[in-house]
Order: structure tokens, then C-alpha cells, then sequence
């Protein structure tokens, strides 16, 4: 008697990168397997292959979601709040949010780099960042260069991230990454008059 598979073709892709975001939070994507994922989602072991190839394949389409997700956050953010220094913090929650999407994405050495798709969806992260710059308050920017602002703010908050992630700040910097990441991109990305929102 035949079973029916548990995904239906529009998901199984969905199921498949579902199950290789669990994998990565849990060990890392050194330990991704593809025969691992397809007993995770419970497809047949080829069922992966098939949808992406091999595993930089799989790894591809996850930093490609990953450059489209932290876009649509710091869009998201910039027409929310109108704030760069904000949009700094969103690129944190980002990555706090989606620690598994954040260690593909600035690793090209796993996954194909130069696919059209991942290429698209950096650029379009690339540019809501460097448009966080752009409408900063020209008090606050000064005589930045757009692209070199870009560059400052991200080396930042990226930092800043990767450090938070890895349990490496002082521990006086609290719980709540983002209050803590606000009060650092202060030192940068604000007019002197802020005032620090953490304790000292």
C-alpha cells in the first residue's frame, strides 16, 4: 500500500530549509547533512537533492532567504521609525532572531556566492543599509560618505552581533541585546544630546 508523503511538492522546499534553520541553531553548518534534513522532515533521502542540488545548493537558497529577510527588516524599520541608529538595532534583532539564516549569509565560502538569486538579495540588504545613511539627519551624518557610513555602521552592528551571539561581551552589558546594542551604536550614529538608555 502506497503512504503519502507528509509535505505536498509546494512545501516540501519550505520543510526542507525549515529543518536545515533547526540544524544550524542547534550545531552549526559545518554538521548539516542532507540525508539528516530528509529524515528531519521526513522526506526520502533524494528529496533534498532533488529541490537544491547538493548542500551548498540548500546552503544558497537559506542566505538568499536570509539577505531578503534582513531587507525586509531594515526597511521595515527605516519607514517605521525614520531612525538609522534603529535600523542598526533591527540588523541585531535580525540576527538574534535568525542566528541560523546569520552564520550562512557571511560565509560565501559555503555556499555558491555568485548565484544570481543570493547576489539579488545582498544588494537589496547592501542598499537598505546604505539608505539608512543617506537619510540620516544631516546633523548626525556630517560629512560621512554614504558608502563609507554604510560601512562604519555595519562593521558596528555586525560586530556587535557575532559578539552577542557568541557569549564573548562583558556580562555588565545586561540582558537585551538590543538595549545594549542601542547604547554602543549611540557612540556613532546619534546627535550628542541622547542620552544612554542602560544602567551604567
Amino acid at each position: 500500500m502506497k503512504t503519502t508523503k507528509p509535505y505536498h511538492h509546494g512545501d516540501l522546499a519550505r520543510a526542507i530549509l525549515s529543518a536545515a534553520v533547526a540544524v544550524i541553531t542547534e550545531s552549526g553548518p559545518e554538521r548539516l547533512s542532507m540525508r539528516d534534513l530528509a529524515r528531519r522532515a521526513g522526506v526520502s533521502h533524494a528529496a533534498p537533492a532533488h529541490h537544491f542540488g547538493d548542500k551548498a545548493g540548500l546552503l544558497t537558497a537559506l542566505a538568499t532567504q536570509g539577505f531578503e529577510l534582513l531587507a525586509e527588516a531594515l526597511d521595515a524599520e527605516q519607514q517605521r521609525s525614520g531612525d538609522f541608529l534603529e535600523v542598526g538595532v533591527a540588523y541585531v534583532r535580525f540576527a538574534v532572531d535568525h542566528r541560523a539564516h546569520f552564520e550562512v549569509m557571511f560565509r560565501p565560502d559555503l555556499y555558491r556566492a555568485g548565484d544570481t538569486g543570493v547576489v539579488a538579495a545582498r544588494q537589496r540588504a547592501t542598499n537598505a543599509l546604505y539608505g539608512g545613511v543617506e537619510n540620516m539627519p544631516s546633523e548626525q551624518r556630517g560629512d560621512r560618505d554614504v558608502h563609507v557610513g554604510g560601512v562604519a555602521a555595519w562593521s558596528l552592528v555586525h560586530g556587535f552581533a557575532t559578539l552577542w551571539l557568541n557569549n564573548a561581551l562583558p556580562p555588565w552589558l545586561g540582558e537585551d541585546p538590543e538595549a545594549a546594542a542601542r547604547d554602543i551604536a549611540r557612540l556613532l550614529y546619534s546627535s550628542p544630546s541622547s542620552e544612554p538608555t542602560t544602567g551604567s
